[in-house]
């Protein structure tokens, strides 16, 4: 009897997202599949997985973000906190991004599943192999042709097996299409094309921690010192999710990493330890800072608004004391802060401001377009 095999294959549901003046229509799974999500009632249709939820927009013709106040250079931080990172992302996502959460879960978990097969359609296959080299050796599968016909079907099954479940595999991740209308594509393309010139900056870090310091004590100019590390942002993909639209990416170095798709932001650690937030519940504080740059190298991209002494009096003169006493200069740098009331907590230092600013800015425009009416 030939060797048969059966794949777990579940049904991955896709996200297919649309973008239009009336509002973000978001749908989930399989076609006339709805779980409706409404400020009154939910609805689950029980025959078929998938969800759909609309809210509205603001016409493309509404104002935007109020003009933005000129930004003179503040010191660094008016809240300060030893450590900064955002809540676990277990407790982060929103309530009405569940759906696209459990989703991506389902794909993860068909894979793991489908890896355990792997293994299993290999072990066969090398038993099968086995039983082959061994018909011959005892001699009967020399004398009855049909054993080893039927033997070297089930090699090939098992063989396209292997090849068909790996494809799966490769494809197990949740799909997201999306959809604009052109004034929602417009508003969408400033803040992409506002990242890629941010990406372009010299210097980016994360800011894991800043606290006050003693400027007398430290014989310092700076009063705040922070925490830093150098961070990546690019457009990047996720494996676990396909998208006709590549992420805009923060590398977060105490915690998982910042991943914006046009309708939310995913914020991962790895396959199964991850968040989803709306993109209209994610605030950004865009400031001006003044840094004393003790690094050797100021960024090319980055001003330099004065200097002071590495060892200042607290009038701003040199420290006599201090033989070795040298100027260092105070850099005009960008801060980006991104929060929000479920959890997110992250800041960033950018040594280009007027693209960091570029970058707030239509990110401010873009939430604007993005948050639901009320």
């Amino acid at each position: 009897m030939a060797w048969s095999y059966r794949r777990r294959i579940k049904i991955i549901p896709g996200v297919h997202l649309n973008f239009s003046k009336r509002g973000i229509s978001t749908s989930i799974g399989v076609k006339g599949a709805s779980l409706n999500f409404s400020s009154s009632e939910t609805r689950l249709n029980t025959n078929a997985l998938g969800f759909s939820n609309s809210y509205r927009l603001p016409s493309s013709s509404s104002p935007g973000i109020p003009p933005q106040p000129k930004h003179e250079p503040q010191p660094f931080y008016t809240e300060l906190s030893d450590n900064i990172f955002s809540a676990d992302v277990h407790e982060i996502t929103s309530h009405n991004m569940t759906g696209i959460k459990e989703s991506i879960l389902m794909a993860q978990q068909q894979k793991t599943e489908l890896r355990e097969d792997v293994k299993k359609i290999k072990k066969a296959l090398t038993f099968t192999k086995t039983k082959k080299i061994a018909s011959y050796i005892f001699i009967y599968g020399l004398v009855n042709k049909n054993i080893v016909q039927e033997i070297n079907k089930d090699i090939n099954a098992q063989k396209e097996a292997l090849k068909e479940t790996q494809i799966v595999i490769n494809n197990s991740a949740v799909t997201i299409d999306i959809q604009f209308d052109d004034p929602s594509k417009t508003k969408y393309d400033q803040l992409y094309h506002s990242f890629k010139n941010l990406t372009t900056a010299h210097k980016v870090w994360d800011i894991t921690g800043a606290h006050f310091q003693d400027r007398v004590a430290a014989r310092s100019s700076a009063s705040t010192l922070v925490n830093r590390k150098d961070a990546k942002i690019s457009f990047k993909s996720l494996p676990i999710i396909t998208s006709n639209y590549e992420a805009i990416y923060f590398q977060n170095i105490n915690g998982a990493d910042l991943y914006f798709y046009p309708t939310f932001i995913l914020m991962y650690r790895s396959d199964q330890n991850f968040a989803i937030i709306g993109f209209d519940e994610l605030n950004i504080t865009f400031s001006a800072v003044s840094f004393t740059e003790t690094s050797s190298v100021v960024p090319r991209d980055s001003k330099i608004i004065r200097k002071t002494w590495a060892k200042v009096n607290k009038n701003g003169t040199p420290d006599k004391r201090f033989k070795s006493n040298y100027q260092i200069p105070v850099v005009q740098y960008a801060r980006l802060r991104f929060s929000s009331g479920n959890g997110v907590n992250e800041e960033y230092q950018i040594s280009n401001f007027e693209f960091a600013q570029e970058f707030a800015n239509a990110f401010q425009e873009y939430k604007s377009l993005c948050r639901e009416l009320a």
